[in-house]
C-alpha cells in the first residue's frame, strides 16, 4: 500500500457507503412506502429503477445489520489491497449484479445489499485464483475462514432470501475478479534484476555468460585460465 494513503482515506468510502444505507433505512421508517418499493421486480420497466436503489432497501434492522459488516469489511479490503482496482470492481459489482437479478430473477421484490456482499466477497476470494500472488492467495484463505457459510445463500427455494442476488453477485465477482486481473498493483509487480541495464556492473558475471560457446568466452577474455 502506498505510503502517502491514510486510514481514512481508504476506509472513508466503506463509512460512507454504508452510512447511506442506514440513513437510507431510518427515512424509509419515517416515510413508508409500499412493500418493495425501491426493490428489483424482475422483467418489469418500473423495477428497472431497482438495481441502484434495491441494495439501499432492508426488510428491517437484522437486515441491515447483516450485511452492513460484511460491506465494511471486504470494502475496506479492496479499497486497502486493490487500489488500483476498488472503484471498478465496486461499481461494476453494484450494477452487474442487479442487472442480472432483473433478467433473470424470481418474479417479486428483491431488496437489500446481500448481493453486493456476495460479489465483493466472490472477488475478493478469486482475485488469489487468477492473480496467484502470495497477498491475493492470503487474502483468498482470510475469506474462506470468514465467509464460507455464505454458500448456503446461494441455493434456491429459500423462503424470504433473494437467493437470487446471492448467486448472481457471487457469479459477477467471478466475473469481475476475472476481467480485472491484468490491473495489478505496484506491490504485486515482480522484478528481474537481470533486465535492468544499470544492474549490469554489480554482476560478477555477464549476463549472457552461459550462452555463450567456449570459444566466444576465449575470445572475449572471458574464460578462466586453467
Amino acid at each position: 500500500m502506498p505510503k502517502s494513503r491514510s486510514i481514512g482515506s481508504i476506509i472513508g468510502f466503506p463509512l460512507l457507503f454504508v452510512s447511506i444505507l442506514w440513513i437510507a433505512h431510518f427515512y424509509k421508517i419515517a416515510v413508508p412506502q409500499g412493500p418493495g418499493s425501491l426493490g428489483i421486480y424482475p422483467r418489469e420497466l418500473f423495477g428497472l429503477k431497482g438495481i441502484i436503489t434495491a441494495p439501499m432497501s432492508h426488510g428491517d434492522f437484522h437486515h441491515l445489520i447483516s450485511n452492513s459488516l460484511p460491506l465494511l469489511v471486504t470494502m475496506t479490503i479492496i479499497s486497502w489491497f486493490y487500489r488500483r482496482v476498488a472503484t471498478y470492481s465496486f461499481v461494476l459489482i453494484y450494477v452487474l449484479t442487479g442487472a442480472a437479478v432483473w433478467l433473470f430473477g424470481r418474479s417479486v421484490f428483491h431488496i437489500g445489499a446481500s448481493g453486493l456482499v456476495y460479489g465483493l466477497v466472490s472477488f475478493i476470494f478469486w482475485s488469489g485464483v487468477f492473480r496467484r500472488n502470495l497477498k491475493s492467495i492470503v487474502l483468498s484463505l482470510v475469506i474462506v475462514v470468514m465467509y464460507s457459510g455464505y454458500l448456503h445463500g446461494i441455493l434456491p427455494n429459500q423462503e424470504g432470501i433473494s437467493w437470487e442476488s446471492h448467486l448472481f453477485g457471487a457469479i459477477v465477482g467471478i466475473y469481475i475478479a476475472y476481467v480485472l486481473k491484468g490491473m495489478v498493483e505496484s506491490d504485486e509487480i515482480t522484478r528481474d534484476p537481470w533486465a535492468d541495464e544499470s544492474n549490469e556492473k554489480n554482476f560478477f558475471l555477464k549476463r549472457d555468460q552461459f550462452d555463450l560457446t567456449k570459444e566466444e568466452r576465449r575470445f572475449t577474455g572471458s574464460e578462466d585460465d586453467i
